[in-house]
């Protein structure tokens, strides 16, 4: 069976002020091209369809395109919500869809529920693993420590306990959306981390033949049978060295799984360019840039005038400037950004302790400050679910 992996749509998400709804139809367009084709037999989406829980008009109308001509060509697809994604607005409309072989999965509850597909060999279970937060799953799995690799585990538990019931030699396939350990992050990521821990082991997803991952934005091998497709589109500029593409993956029949990797169209090529202004003006080495979008850190000792002007003269599609003059890290006017720059909220608040009290928390502090960083990040999740 020939399947097509992506994930991580965001549709109705715009580029540093620039719309990408364009962008977005380009690739729906790419995506049916290839599926017809390059002769693709099912369809996976790991999640992050839509950008935020309640989208744009415009993005509901482009998800509704793409849904209508994939079911025009009579190729199953089977779909999960992500972390960007609500739920149960994405759901709504499930049970019909699936008679259009539109298989949307965003319960928690279903995870042991596959769509099962044949082919000349045989059954292939699809099972959709939508993504689990564990604040609200917790009672569904019965876990006493809400984390990610306990919730996931569960879910897990429930595939494989329903695989095992299935006749000898089916096939399957499982969708989940979540941040699995050796997997590269980008900047555009939503921060999924709870107690202090974002990442879960890939050894979760033991007993299936392909995991079909989204999340992390770049195109990722965590091993033969666990891949991430990454973002068809960039969302931030440290994706400047992303291959965006999809992964045509062929499940033999004895479960051993080939892949190669489809291009996505780009729109547009991104640059990070580095220097004072006036180097970035005169490098006859940026001039393969002119064109690109364009990440200017200036590093000149004094702000210059007018930066921002002067830059789109040559490189008309700078989108984002950064200063970053050569200072020694203990100068007062080093930025209060720069300082914090790579640190997360856990630890930028254990250096507030310090700074005001002269001495870190201790362990017992620190578990309290996480938790408090869990409780409003969950409640975050509870009131975007119930917008």
């Amino acid at each position: 069976m020939r399947l097509l992996h992506t994930s991580d749509w965001h549709l109705g998400r715009s580029f540093h002020r620039v719309g990408m709804l364009g962008a977005q139809a380009e690739f729906i367009g790419h995506l049916v091209a290839t599926v017809r084709e390059r002769a693709v037999d099912a369809v996976v989406v790991s999640g992050d369809v839509y950008d935020r829980a309640v989208p744009p008009l415009a993005a509901v109308e482009l998800f509704d395109d793409a849904l209508h001509r994939l079911a025009d060509l009579g190729v199953p697809t089977v779909m999960i919500s992500g972390n960007h994604d609500s739920a149960r607005r994405l759901g709504v409309g499930a049970g019909l869809m699936g008679r259009a072989g539109i298989h949307l999965r965003t319960e928690p509850s279903s995870c042991g529920i596959p769509v099962v597909l044949s082919d000349g060999h045989g059954d292939v279970a699809f099972y959709g693993l939508p993504y689990l937060e564990p604040a609200l799953v917790r009672d569904e799995f019965e876990v006493e420590k809400a984390g990610h690799e306990t919730v996931l585990a569960a879910a897990m538990d429930r595939v494989r306990a329903d695989l095992a019931t299935r006749a000898a030699g089916t096939r399957s396939v499982v969708l989940a959306h979540a941040f699995v350990t050796g997997g590269e992050p980008s900047d555009s990521e939503r921060d999924i981390t709870v107690g202090g821990v974002a990442a879960v082991p890939a050894g979760v997803f033991d007993g299936v033949d392909y995991v079909a991952l989204g999340h992390l934005h770049g195109c990722q091998t965590l091993t033969e049978r666990v891949r991430y497709s990454g973002s068809p589109l960039p969302y931030s500029f440290s994706e400047a060295g992303h291959r965006k593409s999809m992964w045509l993956v062929d499940l033999a029949v004895d479960g051993a799984v080939t892949a190669e990797r489809v291009d996505c169209p780009v729109p547009r090529a991104l640059a990070r360019i580095r220097g004072t202004l006036e180097e970035l003006l005169a490098d006859p080495g940026l001039t393969r840039h002119e064109e690109a979008w364009i990440e200017a850190t200036l590093t000149d000792p004094v702000r210059p005038a007018e930066p921002m002007a002067r830059l789109t003269e040559r490189f008309p599609h700078t989108l984002s400037l950064v200063f970053d003059p050569a200072r020694s890290a203990d100068e007062p006017e080093v930025s209060y950004a720069r300082r914090l720059a790579g640190r997360d909220d856990q630890q930028i608040a254990e250096d507030f302790v310090t700074h005001v009290r002269g001495t870190g928390p201790d362990e017992h502090e620190r578990t309290v400050l996480r938790d408090a960083f869990d409780a409003v990040r969950a409640d975050d999740a509870v009131r975007e679910v119930a917008r």
